[in-house]
């Protein structure tokens, strides 16, 4: 059974959730501690509890599948429903190839309740996820993202680099941000990137969804260079003495596209003007 837990406010479990809980014989938790909280303020007495994250996934499954055969094993995720930007996937998909039944129950979604707050368009929208780590791929995950509303997770000490790259790429276009939502101190904030930037206090800290919306046709946005530009930037800083992977590099933080193609575009280039020229 996978069971969603409260974002932030504990009124927001549901019956059924709790009633799973108290009946299930393991509870297999992200984290054990923050579970074992959760237990407590609700009420319920102790229970065995293992830990299931992206770090043992592989070796945790095949046990708590085995349990999962006979007893009734509740997984739930530090917040929100299980399964969504965690491992939670692979055990159902591992858990159906060994015909083992799973439940998901409704409840909170993070990524759902963002979205609407937005005010959006939302015929049409996706979830994301979580962006890059690095910032040449990072603005070309948002660069392919513009077209459709799209709702992506970050951390917080990365949500900064995150809207300057945005900002970026398509500096104009709306954004709605959520920190800590249905929390004490939530806060939202709709505007540009830079503009959304700009409204956070230092240092900032919870948990964060932010919404990007979908972009008409013709909408100003910073597009990636074209061919013959790039070739020209290539060319300019190979004459500047600098290595090829300097180069790759620095064409990669400017948004030019993934440092290992443009490592070999540049590795082509100078071929190029190595080469003699054919008779």
């Amino acid at each position: 059974m996978f069971v969603p837990t409260p974002l932030g406010n504990l009124r927001d479990v549901t019956l059924r959730a709790v009633d799973t809980l108290r009946d299930a014989s393991l509870i297999v938790a992200e984290d054990s501690r923050v579970a074992r909280r959760l237990l407590n303020a609700l009420g319920i007495g102790t229970k065995e509890i293992w830990t299931y994250h992206e770090h043992n996934a592989r070796t945790a499954a095949p046990a708590i599948l085995a349990r999962a055969r006979t007893e009734t094993v509740a997984v739930v995720t530090d917040a929100g429903t299980p399964g969504i930007s965690d491992p939670g996937s692979a055990l159902v998909a591992a858990a159906r190839e060994e015909q083992i039944p799973i439940e998901v129950l409704p409840g909170p979604a993070a990524f759902v309740c963002a979205a609407v707050l937005s005010g959006f368009d939302l015929r049409r929208f996706a979830f994301a996820g979580f962006p890059p780590r690095s910032g040449g791929p990072r603005r070309a995950a948002f660069r392919a993202a513009l077209g459709d509303t799209t709702v992506w997770y970050e951390a917080p000490h990365r949500i900064r680099e995150s809207l300057a790259d945005l900002a970026t790429v398509a500096p104009e276009r709306r954004v709605f941000l959520v920190r800590e939502l249905s929390k004490l101190h939530e806060q939202q904030v709709l505007g540009t990137a830079a503009e959304v930037n700009a409204a956070l206090a230092e240092p900032v800290r919870g948990e964060i969804a932010f919404v990007v919306e979908g972009g008409a046709d013709g909408e100003r946005t910073v597009a990636p260079p074209a061919e013959l530009d790039l070739d020209a930037a290539i060319d300019a800083l190979v004459a500047e003495g600098l290595t090829t992977s300097a180069i790759a590099k620095r064409l990669a933080d400017a948004g030019h596209g993934e440092r290992r193609h443009l490592y070999a575009r540049v590795g082509e280039r100078r071929s190029g003007a190595t080469s003699p020229e054919s008779n």
